[in-house]
């Protein structure tokens, strides 16, 4: 349990980090984000609760594939904004575009054979 603790602290450390530099330097930040930071952590957690290299391995190729569905939010989010919707109706077409990618991603990926 104090591990669980542990691992969920320093997460939320580095967010907390993150958004104070992104205050300061939105560009700075933006590159701390997209830092595969998470995934990092996630795949060295992984390889220390013992998981096998197959499994480490099928989490690093899913991480992949689950990333791209996410990358037009970054476009259409800020497009939103400027165009003068509300943020919080920009935020949840956003996520609402985000999940259906990521529905019709998943969807494809069973279709050419990788399963996620």
């Amino acid at each position: 349990m104090l591990y669980l603790i542990a691992k969920a602290a320093l997460s939320g450390v580095i967010i907390a980090i993150v958004s104070e530099i992104a205050q300061r330097r939105p560009g700075l930040g933006a590159l701390i984000v997209s830092l595969p930071l998470v995934s990092i952590l996630s795949i060295l957690w992984l390889w220390r609760d013992g998981a096998d290299t197959g499994r480490i391995a099928a989490h690093a190729e899913a991480t992949f594939w689950l990333v791209l569905p996410t990358l037009p939010m970054f476009l259409v989010f800020p497009a939103l904004l400027r165009g003068g919707i509300g943020f919080w109706t920009a935020l949840g077409l956003s996520i609402a575009l985000t999940i259906g990618l990521y529905l019709i991603t998943v969807w494809l990926l069973g279709k050419i054979g990788i399963a996620i």
